[in-house]
């Protein structure tokens, strides 16, 4: 019995030592599950609870003008972010953020003291703040990537924008591939809570930057083009407008600016066509040319200043009775060039239409072009070809003008457009480039010439006096169309244009202007054909710019002094802060002797060279300009006679 007492506290015990040693086998069994053969899942799962890898974006690449000069780019910006918990000097944090940062004491004193674990400051910060913050405790630094447009809205719609870290528009959609580069990869810690820790990163793939974008763009005037064009909406009251500036030679555009309501209107050059009016009709008469279907000195008889066919009644402004040809588009005359398109059959007139690129997309490589209509003759009406003639019937962009009257100043080559020279990578190394193409002949270089020397007769007394210049001969013709809405024409709506090229005799440019809806005032010659002049004179007047000076000086009208008139238009400056204004329009000249008149020198001094040059332009006067940024004097001196036609020096200071 006594024995049998003794056995159950042993066998008890044998049992609770069996019962622990299971236990433990148990335990050490699952412990080496966990840690030998499960280490590296549960290792895994631990570490995506604490650090995460994330996409660190490349640097975008740069977009610049012809020059080099940058049109966007991307800057590094940080976020910065303090750890309350980690912070000894609260004062001396709180007089550092407010010297580097710029933070109110207020903000750096709420953050610096916060109950929280982190606190996210505000806004982003130049990547120079890291060095300047660096060593102080508790502070910490994450990196951003922001676009830059160094020339704010000069450019914008062409340029695009850049959303989520992709191009949106303009040359930034265009050439995303180029631009975007290769992201790289960062790993992230994370508190217990999941959330980020600011400043604990580690970059394990460095990104890779983005490549380079040369524009055509000539920086200045683009500048010029976007001051010409703003001034001329608001004193017109038009809804908007466009200007383009190219190449007439090699197809390159040197500006383009679109703008409604005074603002940037996308890319409207390039996919918002209108009737053209009668800026058309030098393609109906040099079609005919080339076709030896008129001469410029057959006469038309136009009278009594209108005329009906299929049952609509074509008018001109005024009745001239019989003229010539030539005549007929000197003066714009909507009856002459209708009855001479008679001369065509319909195949022909439409080749000739679509050989100056209507009805046909260019081929620039920016989103969104559109290509027009012109339509197949087999959907002619019986009045279709007089309305062609005189630029109703089809819609265009201004970029497809732009490019048709290139093909007149170049001898009759149309040519592709082109707004960017050359690609490079991020080193710089060119990887791709642009060479200028020919599309067609059009017209020969016999017509191409005959045509601009009527074209000169416009802007030298017909209905494009408004761009005349005092010392180079411009071509040019004015089109006034029928703005057209969804419920067809309303009364009171017009497009006003007008393009030029310059100088008419080598030409070096060419300028087209789309007005949308002026006010009061809306033909072409009043209110388009002056945006070419004032944008000219401004061009002129830079001490650089895309311009053979050389052969200008070639171009130059024969020297004279025929009887001077006072100056009585007014053109457009660039004031130190970068607003464009009108100048005032000059006093009438005082005699000098009888049957003379001349005109008194202005104080030009302490002026910024661009303003002096535009100033004594609108005297009447030459300038020599040998670069410098202000003027200090003039030759002769302000308050002299001067007679228009006169040379002026300046004398300048700073670097030009």
């Amino acid at each position: 019995m006594t024995a049998r007492r003794k056995s159950r506290p042993v066998l008890r015990r044998r049992l609770v030592l069996a019962a622990w040693l299971v236990g433990a086998s148990l335990v050490l069994a699952r412990a080496a599950q966990v840690q030998l053969l499960q280490g590296g899942t549960w290792q895994g799962l631990a570490d995506n609870q604490h650090q995460q890898t994330t996409e660190v974006p490349a640097p975008r690449g740069a977009v610049t003008d012809r020059n080099g000069v940058l049109l966007a780019m991307s800057q590094e910006r940080v976020k910065v972010s303090v750890a309350p918990g980690e912070i000894i000097e609260h004062d001396r944090t709180v007089e550092v953020l407010n010297d580097v940062l710029g933070v109110s004491t207020a903000s750096a004193t709420a953050a610096v003291r916060s109950e929280r674990r982190w606190v996210v400051l505000r806004g982003d910060y130049p990547a120079s703040v890291r060095s300047r913050l660096a060593g102080n405790r508790g502070v910490y630094f994450d990196r951003l990537s922001r676009r830059f447009y160094p020339n704010g809205a000069l450019g914008s719609a062409l340029l695009g924008v850049v959303l989520d870290g992709h191009g949106a528009g303009g040359i930034e959609q265009a050439f995303e591939s180029v631009l975007h580069g290769a992201s790289g990869k960062e790993i992230q810690a994370r508190d217990a809570t999941g959330r980020v820790i600011p400043g604990e990163s580690w970059v394990v793939e460095a990104p890779r930057s983005g490549g380079e974008v040369v524009l055509t763009i000539d920086r200045d005037m683009q500048e010029i083009a976007y001051g010409a064009l703003l001034d001329a909406v608001d004193s017109t009251g038009a809804r908007g407008g466009d200007i383009l500036i190219v190449e007439p030679g090699t197809g390159e555009i040197l500006a383009m600016v679109s703008l409604r309501d005074s603002t940037h209107a996308g890319l409207a050059a390039i996919n918002a066509p209108y009737e053209p009016g009668s800026t058309l009709k030098p393609f109906i008469v040099s079609g005919l040319l080339e076709r030896r279907k008129i001469e410029l000195g057959d006469s038309i008889d136009t009278a009594p200043g209108h005329w009906t066919v299929a049952g609509r009644t074509i008018t001109d402004v005024s009745a001239r009775g019989k003229i010539t040809v030539a005549e007929a588009l000197r003066y714009s005359s909507n009856v002459g060039v209708a009855k001479a398109a008679q001369a065509f059959d319909h195949l022909e007139q439409y080749e000739t239409l679509r050989d100056f690129g209507f009805g046909l997309a260019t081929g620039l490589p920016l989103p969104g072009e559109q290509s027009g209509i012109l339509r197949h003759p087999d959907r002619w009406s019986a009045q279709s070809p007089a309305s062609l003639a005189i630029g109703y019937e089809l819609s265009v962009t201004p970029i497809q003008m732009a490019m048709a009257y290139g093909a007149l100043a170049n001898g009759g080559v149309l040519m592709e457009p082109r707004i960017v020279r050359e690609v490079r990578d991020a080193t710089g190394r060119p990887v791709e480039r642009f060479a200028p193409r020919e599309v067609r002949q059009v017209v020969s270089p016999t017509t191409a010439a005959r045509i601009r020397e009527v074209l000169v007769s416009v802007v030298e007394g017909g209905t494009g006096t408004a761009a005349r210049l005092a010392d180079f001969r411009v071509a040019g013709k004015s089109g006034t169309s029928r703005a057209h809405g969804p419920g067809g024409y309303t009364a009171g709506n017009y497009f006003a244009s007008f393009a030029g090229f310059f100088p008419a005799d080598d030409p070096q440019l060419v300028l087209y202007v789309r007005l949308d809806r002026p006010r009061g005032r809306y033909y072409g010659g009043s209110t388009a054909a002056p945006v070419t002049r004032a944008a000219l004179e401004a061009i002129l007047a830079a001490s650089r710019g895309h311009l053979d000076r050389a052969a200008l000086a070639g171009a130059r009208r024969e020297a004279r002094r025929p009887e001077p008139q006072p100056v009585r238009f007014a053109s457009l400056t660039l004031d130190p802060e970068g607003s464009w204004s009108a100048l005032p329009v000059p006093a009438p000249a005082t005699p000098l002797e009888p049957g003379v008149r001349g005109v008194r020198m202005p104080d030009v001094r302490g002026l910024p060279s661009r303003v002096a040059v535009r100033r004594l332009h609108a005297y009447g006067l030459h300038v020599v300009w040998p670069g410098g940024t202000r003027v200090v004097g003039t030759h002769p001196a302000a308050g002299q006679w001067s007679l228009p036609g006169d040379t002026v020096l300046l004398r300048t200071r700073g670097a030009p």
